[in-house]
């Protein structure tokens, strides 16, 4: 079943933009857990420079700059997604979070060696004593990392209270844990956070999420996390939501946080004061696409 998303950015300025050039991260990633269908972007006024090249994570991202006076800028992403969902592992079946994080700090395969480079402190995920504190009690010892990551997820989801009001992006994570206001950015930057300061793999992913009458962050990007697990790969866990994203969430990109993979960024020359609108409609399946080649 093909799921349609579209998302709309449009900057509105103040004066004339002489100059702009700008870096989006909107086309959804391909995996075993979805087939991209088709990814349009529209940008308006039409660039003069426009490339698509693939970022150090394997996300496809597109810079443009535009050389004519402009006011407005608008850039429209269309993707449609099919999604084939995984059951997630019983959580008693994967190995105690001790193991999965001596496995992963020895790197002795490919895949734990990458998975390592997602426990460091990164640009908007630092490391504390005060966030181990907060994740102790999850983290007892022998536990399953599954099991744990679970634990974790609800709790903050239970703690926390969804507030556009009380973050920007630029919020640091422990002030969003003495808070326990923010959205799905600080929740997902929050549970990495907390993973990392127990050695674990934590990366960060973007996306959307499919508007139901239970679930918060639908009207915008959405935002989650993934833990790494020896023997059973990434595992996903929205703490937003307090579930383990499979049917209602559509991937974009990756990275270790969210400045590796922000929507839509850059600079302009000029333009005084501007405002921003970002509207995300994610549409619900419609039936089978079949597609040549």
């Amino acid at each position: 079943m093909i799921t349609t998303a579209t998302h709309v950015t449009t900057y509105l300025y103040g004066s004339p933009v002489a100059v702009c050039q700008t870096q989006v991260h909107l086309a959804p990633r391909s995996s075993p857990q979805q087939r991209v269908v088709s990814h349009e972007l529209e940008i308006r006024p039409e660039p003069a420079f426009q490339v698509t090249r693939e970022d150090y994570f394997g996300n496809e991202f597109t810079y443009f700059s535009i050389h004519e006076p402009h006011q407005t800028l608008t850039v429209t992403s269309i993707s449609q997604v099919e999604l084939h969902p995984e059951e997630p592992p019983h959580e008693g079946l994967t190995p105690a979070w001790e193991m999965a994080r001596a496995e992963i700090h020895e790197g002795a395969t490919e895949e734990t060696f990458h998975a390592r480079e997602f426990t460091y402190r990164s640009p908007l995920v630092k490391l504390g004593e005060e966030l181990a504190v907060y994740a102790g009690p999850s983290f007892i010892a022998g536990r399953p990392i599954a099991e744990a990551a679970w634990d974790l997820c609800h709790r903050i989801f239970r703690d926390f209270r969804y507030d556009p009001r009380a973050t920007t992006i630029s919020t640091p994570v422990n002030e969003v844990l003495k808070s326990r206001r923010g959205v799905c950015q600080d929740f997902a930057h929050l549970m990495i956070a907390c993973l990392r300061s127990f050695g674990l793999s934590a990366r960060y992913v973007s996306g959307y999420l499919r508007s139901g009458k239970d679930s918060i962050g639908a009207e915008a990007s959405h935002a989650w996390c993934s833990v790494y697990c020896p023997s059973f790969g990434w595992l996903d866990f929205d703490p937003t939501n307090d579930v383990m994203p499979q049917h209602n969430h559509l991937t974009v990109a990756y990275g270790r946080d969210y400045s590796d993979v922000t929507p839509v960024s850059g600079v302009a020359i000029g333009g005084g004061e501007q405002m921003i609108t970002v509207s995300v409609e994610v549409l619900p399946p419609t039936g089978d696409i079949s597609v040549a080649g």
